[in-house]
């Protein structure tokens, strides 16, 4: 493959001055921008930074191997430098502890690029650097024009990726899986490098790459039922990993092959970590378990990743019919959900009834979260239970049972609910032992239906008693300070209001500042602002991060759904902030309280007054002394920005430090 598509002349430098990472990766991001390569060299130049924090770059030989996809990318391309000396070995870490870079590759992928040319190419150029002597002949070049010829000529022969390649006189055959976060550089890398160790220890071996081309170089039936070990180099989940049941295997980081290949292939002949569990593909026995803390994170980014989608969905589905039926036909959004209107017929019928699914779909983010949660802990066996935890969560049960004023567990619940129907769910598949004839009663029957009925005990005796015992007791207090002065109820309200956003405590202070505003005892001011303040200002922090503190402080997730929360805040749909809620509870929770708190008693103090259950934007024409109520909601809606902004820029800045 002609790999010098890839770059150009401008993108190589040789025996350039430069002695720290942290320099030479700002230098190459510069060479790509003023190439035309990027559209933002700084948050290329994040997006590469984060890449390095999650495995190391540096190689051995004196190369590094720098790479990131990223939506800052225009084209896909590398700039190449080599250094006038070599980096200390503690300069760029590697996985070859004595590594000294001198050869720097930075690799730039767009964001949306997969299986193209562009990604053979730059997977193509991975390959050859593994070649000794391809790199030592880049390594001593002493101009940008030598070193340009050497990447257009190039002295490695094309692979060929078939089985004649292999060693034919061993009676030993082994397939292993390759997957790094990108998909890119170390999947192919370390698929070459098992493959040499293979041919020098005179193994067989086929390796299939999980990359960001989508599976290349697939393991078939046929290859399993002849291997006698499978090896999974990955630093992500392996997909279809249960064709593999039964093998014995090793699991280890995507970039050990590099430090030691032979190594790793006379593990899984000799000493494998166990076999692949032939009834759970996450479940292996012998293998080693992951952390705790990492575990449970990844549980709920996996349900959270789930759940955006719907939220947005459920949001467009409100957010349409509630403008429509505003801006279009004028009329009065409090009435839109009125019964009255489900025989009206023509679009009146229809925004109504598009409102009423919008509703409808909202009570199901919890259970979607609380599904894939226990999924991600357990794999499909957990989806039934994890999904009933979220029933419970969203107070579905109280309607089915008739339950008046029930009040249900939130977030706090689906969070509880969902983890442990994963755990629940996995502890039976692997204790759980029954004959080759009745085995397909386990996930079918025994499996479901006990882990569903612990979630039901769970939830009866513990999670409905003590996170409903508690939304009573923040009722009951909110209740308590009706007759007390006029920021501190505010204070009150606007803090239970924005704690849970949409859940049960949220509710209970509605109905309490709703039945004080019915009365004419004191206005819904602090109780609409509240409503909006948490989504607009997470929003917004996932807007302006980089321009307050040079960086990204949230994860491409977030940030996807950072516009969505944004938009509903408007519409006052707070739900749109969930996911910041469910990913950090520690730190937004309370920016979420502290925030409403200053932007509603700051709007009430003075003088904002809202009678109306309006707090969506086009109930602010109808508040008295809009211009203080506009400063309420600037003042807090920034708060929560800028607080959530610096905190967790400050918790990556310690991260970095420790590491």
């Amino acid at each position: 493959m002609d790999i010098i598509k890839m770059t150009e002349l401008d993108l190589i430098q040789t025996k350039v001055d430069l002695t720290s990472r942290g320099s030479i990766l700002e230098y190459m991001s510069k060479m790509l921008y003023h190439a035309g390569y990027l559209n933002d060299q700084k948050a290329f130049l994040q997006a590469v930074l984060e890449r390095e924090n999650h495995s190391n770059t540096g190689l051995e030989n004196g190369l590094a191997i720098p790479h990131s996809k990223s939506s800052a990318v225009k084209k896909a391309g590398f700039a190449v430098i080599t250094l006038k000396e070599p980096l200390k070995k503690e300069d760029w870490p590697s996985i070859s502890q004595s590594n000294q870079v001198e050869a720097v590759f930075l690799l730039a992928i767009p964001e949306a690029e997969a299986g193209s040319t562009h990604l053979k190419l730059l997977s193509e150029l991975s390959i050859r650097l593994m070649d000794q002597k391809f790199l030592d002949k880049v390594k001593a070049v002493h101009t940008r024009d030598e070193l340009f010829k050497v990447l257009e000529s190039g002295i490695v022969e094309e692979q060929v990726k078939d089985e004649n390649r292999q060693i034919k006189s061993s009676d030993k055959y082994i397939v292993g899986v390759t997957a790094c976060a990108t998909g890119i550089a170390h999947t192919y890398m370390a698929a070459e490098a098992l493959e040499k160790a293979a041919k020098e220890l005179g193994v067989k071996i086929k390796v299939e790459k999980q990359g960001a081309n989508g599976l290349e170089d697939k393991i078939t039936a046929v290859d399993v039922a002849n291997a006698d070990g499978v090896i999974f180099a990955v630093d992500t989940k392996v997909k279809d990993k249960g064709r593999f049941n039964g093998k014995p295997f090793v699991e280890v980081k995507v970039a050990e092959p590099l430090k030691n290949g032979k190594a790793v292939i006379e593990k899984v002949l000799a000493q494998p970590q166990g076999v692949v569990n032939e009834s759970d593909d996450n479940s292996q026995t012998g293998s080693a378990k992951k952390g705790l803390k990492s575990e449970l994170m990844a549980s709920v980014m996996t349900g959270i990743s789930y759940m955006i989608p719907l939220l947005v969905a459920a949001g467009l589905m409100l957010g349409i019919a509630k403008l429509v039926w505003i801006l279009v036909l004028g009329m009065d959004p409090g009435v839109i959900g009125a019964a009255e209107y489900n025989s009206a017929g023509g679009v009146v019928q229809f925004l109504h009834y598009l409102d009423s699914f919008g509703n409808m779909l909202f009570k199901f983010i919890y259970p979607v979260f609380a599904m894939f949660a226990a999924y991600s802990i357990s794999d499909r066996v957990g989806l039934v239970s994890g999904f009933a935890g979220g029933l419970f969560a969203a107070g579905l049960h109280y309607t089915f049972w008739g339950i008046e004023g029930g009040i249900p567990s939130g977030f706090l619940g689906a969070l509880v609910l969902g983890i442990a129907a994963g755990y629940i769910s996995r502890f039976l598949n692997e204790k759980i032992k029954l004959s080759k004839n009745l085995n397909a009663m386990k996930p079918m029957f025994l499996v479901p239906g006990i882990s569903v009925l612990a979630i039901f005990i769970l939830n009866l005796f513990i999670v409905d008693p003590v996170f409903g015992g508690l939304n009573k007791m923040i009722a009951d207090a909110i209740t308590s300070m009706s007759g007390s002065g006029k920021l501190g109820l505010s204070a009150v309200i606007a803090a239970a209001t924005a704690f849970d956003l949409g859940g049960p405590v949220n509710k209970a202070a509605g109905a309490i500042a709703i039945g004080l505003s019915a009365d004419k005892i004191f206005p819904l001011t602090p109780r609409v602002l509240a409503i909006v303040i948490p989504p607009l200002g997470l929003g917004l922090s996932t807007m302006i991060d980089k321009y307050v503190v040079g960086r990204r402080v949230y994860p491409d997730d977030l940030r996807v759904v950072g516009g969505t929360s944004f938009l509903l805040g408007f519409l006052a749909i707070s739900e749109g902030a969930i996911p910041f809620m469910l990913r950090n509870p520690l730190i937004t929770i309370p920016i979420n309280i502290i925030g409403a708190i200053l932007g509603s008693c700051t709007a009430v103090a003075m003088g904002a007054v809202q009678w109306l259950p309006l707090p969506a934007i086009w109930g602010w024409p109808l508040v008295e002394n809009l211009p203080a109520y506009l400063v309420g909601l600037v003042v807090g809606t920034l708060f929560i920005a800028f607080a959530n902004i610096f905190v967790r820029n400050y918790l990556i800045k310690r991260k970095e430090a420790k590491k």
